[in-house]
């Protein structure tokens, strides 16, 4: 029953933290639709913010063993890649 109950809690963890990178994900495809404010510092201290507490968040399921640090890379990584495509779309010319 033990395994069947951590089991049940690591994917409910996973799926939280798959929640909140896809509101990060939206907000990130927003921005690259739009580019209407291209380099607000308003927006990027919001994205930024929001990157520090998802990686926070996942440091502390990795504690707890709820999610693997390799699944949690993945995460964060996926979302930088968005990043890094909004930051080269708005300092082109």
């Amino acid at each position: 029953m033990s395994i069947k109950v951590m089991t049940s809690q690591a994917e409910k963890a996973y799926a939280l933290l798959q929640s909140d990178a896809e509101k990060i994900r939206k907000l990130i495809e927003v921005q690259l639709e739009n580019l209407t404010m291209p380099q607000c510092p308003l927006y990027e201290e919001v994205l930024d913010t929001r990157m520090f507490g998802l990686s926070r968040e996942i440091d502390f399921a990795v504690r707890l063993g709820l999610v693997d640090e390799e699944q949690g890379k993945l995460i964060l990584s996926e979302l930088q890649r968005r990043l890094d495509d909004l930051h080269d779309l708005t300092i082109k010319p």
